[in-house]
């Protein structure tokens, strides 16, 4: 039977159907891996508050007093330099060693060595190095953890269990601010030593901890070790190896692969082709990254506390209070995602960012009296709140759905070298755009975000699918089916589509479990 008479004879089932067995297993691994989050929002987050200790000031810049716009813009920039080189080493360790042999040395190797190296610094050179080694391990946990989430949690909540990812990012600015409130005034180098020292309490938590989760079923199928899959997706699901919805789902997994290497194994070249719509998943994803990027959003994380100083109110105070209204907002973004949906929370979101920013851009060139400092700080903890619920985690999400299993991890990871590539593009330009000897724009940068914002909302209506309830392989028989974003809405699976298109193949017991595919 081909792909188009199988449709036809389509059963239909409940999209958000749960299965037999226990979820809060999966939930678990999913909800723990989500923790290298708060590596890279710690680190993401330390380096502000460092940059403006006064200790910190009187001793690494070249002038001994303030650094300079090279000097900020390099120190900012150079961990996301890093974290690209990373993004893009990440496939070679998950198709090869796998996901979770990759989150355990990118932790505990990689970011610890950088976290050390910064740690021990007592000028810029060494600080740079660290940045960059540690930018390398980010890069790494990065394009592993959406990955390593989507392929263990349940189908049902896969999308609130990713969403976590960025919680934990935001937990990890704002733990940052709350250690470099607590040691800013300082006058001696445990001011900084004592928050860049903390980043390695985080990389040992998760690199231990990750050596106890199990590997994922489908990196398992990918490499035929069909028994060890078994016994992955048995331990996560909590059921028997030989349990009737366990196999069923096993069978699924195995049936879209089979179906996707028709097209061509593992390959780059496989990642840029048009077959089974890869390359239109691919520009979604790298673009939803830039995008992302693109809302402005780490102009406040990575500049927040200088640009408030300069505006003439606390920096400190106001960076701990955008990063406690970071965390808190993400919240309702996790609980909305498998209820409203991605396109609507990615729609919503670009609209309520595009219109807060306008209103601070507005008021700040048209009144410079206190009530236009508390309108700047209030519209920039509401663009904050947008983005934290919105895209924020939903960028992850999409990223963690959106690829067949053959081409999943280097997807993924071009798709995250994406999103760094923009932040370093921003971290190293916003110094220039905005500092007083230099672009001097001020509150007026944020036409530009606001701007970018607007595009950010015809991107999603255009481009972004809704997978909400969809296992991944249901996402493969989604792009075949519907060809423009806005109608996914309307879309029904079938009931193992894959294992009626499949070629035939020949299965034994001898794996730990029986697969039939038809060929009918």
């Amino acid at each position: 039977m081909g792909l188009e008479d199988s449709r036809i004879v389509r059963k239909f089932v409940n999209v958000g159907e749960k299965k037999a067995g226990s979820t809060a297993m999966g939930i678990f691994v999913g909800v723990f891996a989500a923790f290298g989050g708060i590596l890279f929002g710690y680190d993401t987050g330390t380096i502000s508050g460092v940059m403006a200790m006064p200790y910190v000031k009187a001793h690494f810049p070249k002038n001994k007093e303030n650094f300079t716009s090279n000097e900020s813009s390099l120190l900012v920039s150079i961990l996301s330099a890093g974290t690209l080189v990373g993004a893009l080493c990440a496939p070679f360790i998950n198709d090869t060693l796998g996901r979770r042999w990759c989150l355990i040395i990118s932790s505990l190797v990689v970011f610890n060595l950088g976290a050390a190296l910064q740690t021990a610094s007592h000028s810029l050179p060494l600080l740079i190095v660290g940045r960059v080694v540690a930018g390398l391990g980010v890069g790494l946990i990065s394009s592993t953890i959406p990955l390593y989430q989507s392929e263990t949690a349940p189908k049902w909540i896969r999308g609130a269990v990713v969403s976590c990812y960025q919680w934990a990012i935001t937990i990890g600015i704002f733990l940052a601010a709350c250690i470099n409130q607590g040691t800013h005034k300082i006058n001696g180098p445990a001011s900084y030593r004592i928050p860049l020292a903390i980043q390695i309490l985080w990389g040992l938590i998760l690199g231990f901890g990750m050596y106890l989760l199990p590997e994922t079923p489908r990196f398992f199928i990918s490499k035929g070790k069909h028994a060890e899959a078994a016994d992955s997706l048995a331990r996560l699901r909590k059921l028997p190896n030989d349990h009737p919805d366990l196999l069923e789902e096993l069978e699924d997994i195995k049936a879209a692969y089979e179906f996707e290497i028709e097209y061509g194994k593992s390959s780059w070249g496989q990642v840029f082709s048009r077959k089974n719509h890869q390359l239109k998943r691919l520009s979604t994803g790298v673009f939803i990254q830039a995008f992302q990027q693109l809302t402005g959003v780490n102009f406040i994380f990575y500049f927040g506390t200088t640009f408030f100083e300069s505006a003439g109110v606390n920096g400190f105070t106001i960076a701990l209070a955008t990063n406690i209204v970071n965390v808190g907002s993400t919240i309702p973004g996790i609980l909305l995602m498998e209820i409203v949906g991605r396109r609507n929370i990615l729609l919503t979101g670009a609209a309520g960012m595009s219109v807060s920013q306008l209103i601070v851009a507005i008021t700040g060139i048209t009144t410079h009296t206190e009530a236009s400092k508390n309108v700047l700080v209030a519209f920039c903890c509401i663009f904050i709140a947008f983005f934290a619920a919105t895209w924020g985690p939903t960028a992850w999400v999409v990223v963690g759905e959106l690829f067949p299993l053959r081409t999943r991890a280097k997807s993924v990871a071009l798709c995250t070298a994406s999103n760094w590539l923009w932040n370093w593009a921003i971290a190293y330009s916003t110094p220039y755009m905005v500092d007083p000897d230099k672009g001097n724009l001020g509150t007026n940068v944020f036409f530009i975000w606001g701007g970018f914002n607007f595009f950010c909302f015809l991107f999603a209506f255009m481009t972004i699918y809704e997978t909400k309830g969809l296992s991944l392989e249901q996402v493969d028989e989604l792009y075949e089916n519907v060809s423009q974003a806005w109608k996914s809405k309307s879309f029904v699976p079938s009931e193992h589509a894959f294992r009626n298109t499949a070629v035939p193949v020949s299965e034994s017991k001898a794996d730990g479990y029986s697969v039939e595919v038809s060929s009918a």
